[in-house]
This record gives structure tokens, C-alpha cells and sequence, in this order.
């Protein structure tokens, strides 16, 4: 592993002033040095990098590191828990991206997941940055009230980034999806856009309706952000944020843990952070990383990790259709994918991306003669 550390500046020692019951698990970059790393879990990193927003790039506020430390251990946490401390911004804003990319990509060769907390929601390309290393196609999942696409001839901004990603080459995004979307803040342009490209876009609506509904999209990806603006700005701070009607705080706990039980989700960013948002703001920020940490101290193994020999298999007849639909449920998890089958002349890079994850709403709306969007849309993508 190269070393990180010099990426790095320690966690400021006031923040251990009052600590808990999880700052006694937490190996934390502090004066004394750098954490070994040894084991596999999750590591918390501070990038305070705002230069491609309209937030206040001088200021600096990692408080939900205390509110954190102060917080209990979960049942049955059997990982590592690192703090690295914080990446200060460099030079130009792609220095910062830069050494960004780098950790993430030594992280994730060590089976430890990132944890990105701060900057804006551009970074989520430093963060897809370092997932190349890997040379395999990606999904990526965003908690946002819109779609940042932007234009690729114009600089890089927290709320214009997708275009710059879907410009690398290599590409190696297979999929985009977008939850808690509201419409009066989407446009009709971008929406077209993802629906050419045949990514998936969840309504608030819908989520307000059954927040269950994200659960599939999040155990189908690799790289979440959260857009931490998108929040009902009653449950942050109303003095900073302005959004009256986003994801409400029990709805984004909710996702996060979804997120974290995800074997698959092996990174999670949360940006556009206002430095100067209130305790209470700070406080359900490190309860949303909590979250996320009980979530991944809950995963069981399923597929991708996991071999789906075992699993109970159904095979579904629709008209007109020459092959039977197949979906699988897991006996670990009683969670449900689909299977898309593809030509096996295509590369093998589309393999992870043949079982898509779904719910058992899908396999009864196939019983009906419904064909999943989640089916067609993958099935377009790879062939």
C-alpha cells in the first residue's frame, strides 16, 4: 500500500474534549501518528474542498467528528474504524481531487470503505476516480434533490458534474441514479438525458410513499452521495438550508443504512455540507455515518460476494416473450435480483451487472405480464 498519511493533517485535539463509548473503537490520526492499516472496515475522511460552490471556502467545520466520538458502539460491530483526518485543499481544487482519488484507490485495495465527508458534490468524480485502479464498470447512486448534470465545456461545479464524469475515457460508469429528485428544481433536458441513457431516477414522491422503494437502486451501487441541501431543511438548520421539502432526517438515517448493508457499496461521500450549519445539523450528520456503519456491520454476503448457487430460484413466462424471465431470492437476506442475460460474446466486464437488484413487487408484476424496467434498461445498456 503506498502511504496515504501524507495526504493528511491530524484530527484536531479539541475534538476530543467529550468522548463516548465509539471513540475508545475509532483509531484516529492524531498528533501521535498516523493509524496502521491493517484490517478491513471503513475510514472517515474530512476534505473540506468548496472552491466549485457558492459555500464559504475558508471555513472549516469537521464538529460531527464530536458528535460522533460521543455516540455508541452498534450490536455486533466486528470492523475497523478509522479516522485519517482531514485532506486540506491544495493549490488548485484538482490537487485536491487528485489526492482524493489516490486514497480511495488505496483504501479499496485494502477492503476499506471511504467515508467523504465534506466539499462539494463534485468531488463524487475524485471519489469515481478512484475506482479505476479496478478497470470494472461501476453504478453510482446519488441522494439529491437534482441532477447536477451540467456542461462539459464549462469548469466543473457542485451542481455540473455528471457531464465532466460521463466524458472520462476510459468510461467506466455503467449506471447513474438519482433519488429524491424533485421536479420543480429538474430540468426537462436533463430528465431526457437520463432516460437516453437509461439510468434511473427516483421521485421524492415515491419515496415518501415507501421509502423501500431506494432499497434496490442502493444495493446496486458501488459509489453513493449524498447531497446533504436535499434534506427537508427543517430537519438541518432553516438559518443555512433552504430546501422546505426534501428527504426528511428518518428517511436519509433510513437510506444510509440501506447503503451500508449493501455488499456491494464500497464508498459513500457526503457533500455540500454548510461549515456554518448548526449542532443540531452536525449531529444528524454523524448520525447518517452511524447509520451507515450499522449497516455495514449487517451485511450477510450476498451477491456480488457471495455465490447465488443456494438461492431459490423462479422462472417467469411472458407473452410474446422465446426466454422465461429468471429472478432469484437470497436465503440469507430474503432480498430478490433479476437476472439479465446477455450476449456471451460481450465483454466480461458486464458480469457484475447480469444480477440487478429488485424486490418482490417486480416478481409479481411479472406474474402479470409485466416486464421490470430495471430488466430492459440494463439488458439496453449492455448490448
Amino acid at each position: 500500500m503506498k502511504d496515504i498519511s501524507i495526504y493528511f493533517k491530524p484530527v484536531p485535539k479539541n475534538l476530543f474534549e467529550k468522548t463516548g463509548e465509539l471513540f475508545s473503537s475509532i483509531q484516529i490520526h492524531d498528533e501521535s501518528g498516523f493509524p496502521e492499516i491493517d484490517k478491513k472496515g471503513v475510514a472517515i475522511i474530512y476534505t473540506p474542498e468548496y472552491r466549485n460552490s457558492e459555500i464559504d471556502s475558508d471555513i472549516q467545520n469537521d464538529s460531527f467528528r464530536s458528535h460522533l466520538y460521543r455516540m455508541s458502539n452498534g450490536d455486533a460491530w466486528n470492523f475497523e474504524i478509522y479516522d485519517l483526518g482531514t485532506i486540506s485543499p491544495g493549490e488548485k481544487e484538482s490537487d485536491t481531487g487528485f489526492a482524493l482519488s489516490q486514497v480511495i484507490s488505496e483504501l479499496l485495495k485494502k477492503d476499506v470503505l471511504p467515508i467523504v465527508v465534506g466539499g462539494s458534490q463534485d468531488l463524487t468524480l475524485a471519489c469515481y476516480k478512484g475506482f479505476e485502479v479496478h478497470e470494472q464498470m461501476i453504478n453510482i447512486c446519488s441522494i439529491d434533490n437534482t441532477l447536477d448534470v451540467g456542461d462539459p465545456n464549462t469548469p466543473i461545479a457542485s451542481n455540473g458534474f455528471i457531464s465532466h464524469l460521463l466524458m472520462q475515457r476510459p468510461c467506466y460508469l455503467f449506471n447513474y441514479t438519482t433519488i429524491g429528485i424533485q421536479r420543480p428544481y429538474t430540468s426537462k433536458k436533463d430528465v431526457e438525458l437520463f432516460d437516453k441513457l437509461y439510468f434511473d431516477l427516483c421521485r421524492l414522491g415515491q419515496l415518501n410513499t415507501d421509502y423501500r422503494v431506494a432499497e434496490p437502486f442502493l444495493r446496486n451501487s458501488d459509489l453513493l452521495t449524498i447531497d446533504f441541501k436535499s434534506i427537508k431543511s427543517a430537519d438541518t438548520d432553516p438559518l443555512v438550508y433552504t430546501n422546505p421539502n426534501g428527504v426528511s432526517a428518518s428517511q436519509i438515517c433510513q437510506l444510509s443504512r440501506y447503503a451500508g448493508i449493501s455488499d456491494k457499496m464500497s464508498c459513500l461521500g457526503i457533500f455540500d455540507i454548510e461549515p456554518n450549519q448548526s449542532n443540531a445539523a452536525s449531529e444528524l450528520l454523524a448520525q447518517i455515518i452511524w447509520y451507515f456503519m450499522d449497516g455495514y456491520a449487517s451485511r450477510v454476503g450476498d451477491f456480488p460476494i457471495g455465490s447465488k448457487k443456494n438461492y431459490t430460484k423462479f422462472y417467469v413466462h411472458l407473452d410474446d416473450f422465446d426466454d422465461d424471465l429468471v429472478f432469484y431470492k437470497s436465503d440469507k437476506s430474503n432480498r430478490w435480483w433479476l437476472e439479465v442475460r446477455y450476449n456471451p460474446d460481450v465483454e466480461s466486464m458486464y458480469d457484475r451487472h447480469q444480477m440487478v437488484p429488485c424486490d418482490k413487487l417486480d416478481y409479481d408484476n411479472a406474474l402479470a405480464n409485466q416486464i421490470p424496467d430495471l430488466w430492459w434498461k440494463t439488458l439496453k445498456k449492455i448490448n
